[in-house]
């Protein structure tokens, strides 16, 4: 059964690892990777990468990506968005700091966040146009 409007903007809220699709070109299919994320109900989708990384080249030629977020238990849901790029520029400190905080234990965020290299990174923002979500309800 799909999600209310509500629901699945708090699912695709919480912490999920993010499988992030892109066209991938002529003749082959999409690249499909695994990202962490950041997304408030009613806003943009945020996610960093490096900026030279396949991901990334692919995500600024097409100007659009997918990303599917999903849980196995206690029921199978998943919510799907896609959508435009509506922004992309250097990663902030505060943006590297709340996307790891997101995945990792508390203790651990300082010295992720040191480690990284903030030169490297590029944010990509998209806003869901397109969203597709199902709860497969209770199992038996």
């Amino acid at each position: 059964m799909p999600l209310s409007v509500a629901d699945r903007e708090a699912f695709l809220a919480e912490p999920h690892i993010a499988s992030l699709a892109v066209e991938a070109g002529e003749g082959r299919a999409p690249l499909s990777v695994p990202v962490w994320y950041d997304y408030t109900p009613g806003g943009e989708i945020r996610f960093l990468t490096e900026g030279d990384s396949r991901k990334a080249r692919l995500i600024a030629k097409a100007g659009r990506f997918t990303m599917l977020v999903q849980r196995a238990s206690p029921t199978y849901r998943y919510v799907s968005v896609e959508g435009n790029v509506v922004w992309s520029g250097p990663t902030t400190l505060e943006e590297l700091t709340r996307i790891s905080s997101r995945y990792l234990p508390p203790e651990a965020v300082a010295g992720y966040v040191q480690g990284s290299d903030l030169h490297v990174l590029v944010t990509f923002r998209m806003r869901p146009e397109h969203w597709l979500s199902a709860d497969l309800g209770a199992l038996s």
